[in-house]
Parts: C-alpha cells; sequence; structure tokens
C-alpha cells in the first residue's frame, strides 16, 4: 500500500500550499457572487406582485431553458426565486473550477516535467493522482460550508437551513463529481490541453442535455447528469438523494481513474497522439501555420460546437413564440396579425439576449490561444522558434490571428446556428441577416477582450490567468444582471455591455467603429510590449 499512496498526506499539503491563492480567489468569487445575491433578493421580490411576476417569467420556456424548470408546487418566496435563478448558474462554475484543479495537478503537470521530478524520490505511484483528489474534496468541502454559511448570514425570506446547507454540499458534490470526470479524462488523453478541452466538451454537451430536456420533457433530465443539481429542489422538497448519485458517480468514476493510472506510463495516455509524419507539410512553412496546427483539434472541436450551442438554444424559438400565439383571449383583442408581431418580437428579444451568451462562449478559445503565448514560451515549445531567427512580430501575429479567427468564426457559426435552427420550428422564419445583427454588434466586444488580454500576456503574464474574470464577469452582469436589477454602470462595466441590443435594435455603427478601433490599438500596444519585453523574464 505504501508502495502506491507513500508521502500522499505530504503531497496533498504541498498542492494546498502551493494553490492556496488560487482557491482563495475561486472561493472567494463563487460563495462573494452568491452571498452578494441572496442579500439583494428580499429587496428586489418583497412584494406579492413582484414575487408572481418574475414566477411567470421563470416558467416560459426560454427561462427553463437557461435556469431549469421551476416549481410552483408550494407558495412562492425569494429564496425559492432565488434558488430557481442560481443553482444551474452556480453549478457551471463551480464544474469549472473541478475542471482546472484537476488537470492542473495531474496532465499538466506531466507535460510540464514536473510530475516526473516529483516520482524520482520516494513516493508512490498513486499518490500524485490521491492528492489531487484529497485537493479537490477539501475544496468543495470548504467552498461549500462558506456557501451554506453565506447563505444563512443572509437569511432571505423562506430559506431555512436545511435548504441553505443542501445549496451548500450540493454544489460541493456537484462539483467534485466534475472534478473526478477530469481526473479519469486526464488519464485517457496524452496532454492538458486535450484533457482540459475534453472535459469542457463534456460538460457543454451535459449542459446542452439538460436544456432540452428542461423544456421537453424533465423526466429525462435524471440522464444529462447536469440535471441532477436542479433536482436536489431546494427550499421546496429539500431532496438530498441527488447528492447520493452524485457521490456515486465521483466514486466510480474516481475509482476507474486510479485503475487507469495504475497501468499507464508518465506522460503517456490510454488514447496515445497518432504518430507524426516523417517529413513536415508544405502548410507547415511558418509560425502561423505552426500555431494553426498545434491548436487544430481544439479548433474543430470549438467550430463544431458552436453550432450546436446555438442550435440549442434556436430549437426553442417556435415554443417561445407560441406562447403569445396560443392566448385565445390575446388574439381576440389584438387580431392574429398583431399577435404574429408580438411572437416575433418577443423572439428577437431572447434571440438578443442569447446572442450575448453565444458571444461570451465563443471567447473562451480566443483567449485559450492568446494565453498560450506565454505559456508555450515558460514551457520552452518557443525556444527553436526563437533559435531560427523568426521574429517576434510573426510569432505574437500568429497567435494573435489564429485565437482572433477562431473566436470570430465561432461567434458567427452560433448566431446562423441559432438562426437557421430556431427558423425550423416557426410557422413565419426571421432571415438570417436579421439574426446576423448579433454577430455584427458582438463582433467589436470580442475583439477588445482580445485586446486586453494581450495587454495582460504583454505587460502583467503573471497574472495573465485573471483575464478570466472578463467574460465570467460578463456571463454575470448580463445574464443574471436583469434579475438581480444590477445598476446599469455594473453591466457597462463589461465591453459585452457596450452593446446596443442586437438583433432585435439595428447596429450602432458609431459604436461598432469606436470599440473595433480600440481594440485595434490595445493589439498594437500590446506588441509594442511583447516586443520590448525580456523573454526570459516572463
Amino acid at each position: 500500500m505504501n508502495a502506491k499512496f507513500g508521502k500522499s498526506g505530504f503531497l496533498t499539503r504541498f498542492y494546498l500550499r502551493r494553490d492556496w491563492l488560487r482557491i482563495f480567489f475561486w472561493i472567494l468569487g463563487l460563495a462573494g457572487l452568491m452571498g452578494a445575491a441572496a442579500a439583494k433578493f428580499d429587496g428586489l421580490y418583497g412584494t406579492e406582485k413582484a414575487l408572481n411576476s418574475i414566477a411567470e417569467t421563470l416558467k416560459t420556456p426560454a427561462m427553463v431553458s437557461l435556469f431549469g424548470p421551476f416549481s410552483d408546487a408550494v407558495k412562492t418566496n425569494p429564496a425559492i426565486i432565488y434558488a430557481a435563478e442560481m443553482m444551474v448558474f452556480m453549478g457551471l462554475f463551480a464544474a469549472m473550477m473541478n475542471i482546472y484543479f484537476a488537470v492542473r495537478n495531474t496532465r499538466a503537470e506531466e507535460d510540464s516535467g514536473v510530475a516526473e521530478l516529483v516520482r524520482a524520490h520516494a513516493i508512490g505511484k498513486q499518490s500524485q493522482l490521491l492528492a489531487a483528489t484529497l485537493e479537490l474534496i477539501v475544496i468543495n468541502l470548504l467552498a461549500g460550508i462558506i456557501e451554506a454559511a453565506g447563505l444563512q448570514a443572509a437569511n432571505m425570506t423562506g430559506s431555512t437551513v436545511e435548504g441553505d446547507w443542501l445549496f451548500g454540499l450540493g454544489l460541493a458534490a456537484f462539483g467534485l463529481m466534475f472534478g473526478a470526470f477530469s481526473l479519469l479524462i486526464a488519464q485517457l488523453v496524452s496532454s492538458g490541453r486535450a484533457a482540459t478541452m475534453s472535459s469542457y466538451l463534456l460538460l457543454g454537451v451535459l449542459f446542452i442535455a439538460r436544456m432540452g430536456t428542461d423544456v421537453k420533457n424533465t423526466d429525462y433530465t435524471w440522464y444529462t447528469i447536469f440535471g441532477w443539481i436542479e433536482k436536489l429542489s431546494i427550499y421546496v422538497d429539500n431532496n438530498w438523494a441527488p447528492i447520493i448519485l452524485m457521490l456515486g458517480a465521483t466514486v466510480v468514476t474516481g475509482g476507474i481513474a486510479f485503475l487507469v493510472n495504475g497501468t499507464r506510463d508518465v506522460g503517456a495516455g490510454v488514447f496515445p497522439q497518432r504518430s507524426g509524419r516523417k517529413r513536415a507539410s508544405v502548410f507547415l512553412a511558418g509560425p502561423l501555420s505552426l500555431v494553426t496546427r498545434l491548436e487544430r483539434t481544439s479548433i474543430i472541436v470549438w467550430l463544431i460546437s458552436m453550432p450546436i450551442l446555438g442550435a440549442s438554444y434556436g430549437s426553442i424559438f417556435g415554443t417561445v413564440g407560441d406562447l403569445m400565439k396560443t392566448n385565445p383571449a390575446l388574439t381576440k383583442l389584438m387580431g392574429a396579425a398583431a399577435v404574429n408581431q408580438a411572437a416575433r418580437a418577443v423572439i428577437l428579444s431572447f434571440a438578443g439576449k442569447l446572442s450575448i451568451i453565444v458571444a461570451l462562449v465563443a471567447t473562451i478559445p480566443a483567449l485559450i490561444t492568446l494565453l498560450k503565448i506565454n505559456g508555450d514560451e515558460k514551457k520552452g515549445y518557443l525556444e527553436q522558434i526563437h533559435a531560427r531567427g523568426i521574429s517576434r512580430f510573426k510569432i505574437f501575429g500568429s497567435y494573435t490571428l489564429v485565437g482572433l479567427l477562431t473566436g470570430s468564426i465561432g461567434l458567427f457559426l452560433g448566431i446562423i446556428g441559432m438562426g437557421a435552427a430556431g427558423n425550423t420550428t416557426m410557422k413565419h422564419p426571421i432571415a438570417l441577416t436579421r439574426f446576423l445583427r448579433g454577430f455584427v454588434g458582438y463582433w467589436p466586444a470580442l475583439l477588445v477582450i482580445i485586446g486586453i488580454t494581450l495587454i495582460i500576456v504583454a505587460y502583467l503574464p503573471r497574472i495573465q490567468q485573471f483575464v478570466w474574470i472578463l467574460p465570467i464577469y460578463g456571463l454575470f452582469s448580463l445574464y443574471l444582471g436583469p434579475m438581480m436589477d444590477l445598476p446599469k454602470w455594473m453591466t457597462k462595466i463589461t465591453p459585452y455591455g457596450w452593446i446596443n441590443n442586437v438583433p432585435t435594435a439595428h447596429i450602432n455603427w458609431g459604436t461598432f467603429s469606436w470599440m473595433t478601433a480600440l481594440g485595434l490599438a490595445l493589439i498594437v500596444l500590446a506588441y509594442v510590449g511583447y516586443r520590448r519585453r525580456d523573454l526570459t523574464t516572463n
């Protein structure tokens, strides 16, 4: 036993000491968001009229696809509204936190050579994986306890001690389950990039599956795994059974991960990388083609995923529009033509909200590529390129162009997928050019985010991971902001909040122009910093 798990406690303490600042910021962000939101809900929904209004909104198919089904089995109160709006959203972030730490402490360490150095000492073969697992358990327990304590401190109307703790511990179990999924994936694939990409792909597929089953038939949500978090029924039934399912899935998946880890070599995956050519392709004639080749799998996966994401949203447009048309009294009062116009307006308004989400998701592959400028440099991957006298302009430009094109094409395909799928469900389709206002409108915001990211990469590389705050805050402020009645200035902090309500409204070409100019200026300024800084000080 000692030969397999020796020094596991030491490694666990080492991981916790090394990662304490990252753990602190993750938990602060998650628990702080939950606590701040909970503190506002009594003020937002303190009246019967406000509760009835938001309850009707949450029952619409559009909101069900985003937040999950809303239960009116008991009298609605602020706590039930809070759980309905926050549970899926917070579960998504809990899963992301666990994916980050799971891959970082396993496959990423093997890629960097750290794992091999550690194993050169007297530690067990399974010790690193066990230490990574124990760290995930500690992080999730700590986050769950702090989140539950924050909800108790907020003392929302309708909340209970049992519900508060179920919320916190439910998120902990849910996050840990996705951490276990990532630990297993890290044993199967051959690189940290592939492990991260595959983990997020799994998360995205399960999230989209949950959306579809929630709208069509909630009984099938049990099969999506992601939907288990909804079945907790917090502040309504307080169902603890899904936590047992989550922990069971964690134990089974974790056990398989240990079995696989015991049979493979360090740095290798169950699915090995395909052998390369004896001679390089003519398309590997420069840094641009090299970066494109290295990112090829990631680019392909993202460009396939984006239209699927858009189509999954668009597939419910017909249901959203039918809410207006299936009201006989409304049809009699307004007339069929007016009802059709009202349904069209509702669909376009909903498409505007979804365009924000598509734009935010399209930002992810762009940022992943840009952050590899420093990541590949630290790992020594760029040494051979620098040794051949290739200019920094070409290196910087190659990563920037690949990131920009991936994000832009992903945004375009996501919007097109949403519009095309939506039109197949509507009796009176809306022109795709109308939906494409979302692409044109949000593209400058993508460019500005890329510019800000490159500024941080060039001038502040040590804190470049904090750039993820930009899309995360954008998602929070624009996705949950209206529900939480956030001040308008808070939605304007993110570049995504500078855009008018497209595709409902026309594109503001003035905003488009100055944001595009700002994004390009930031990219140029970032290149100046990248060209001047010493590579060895990164």
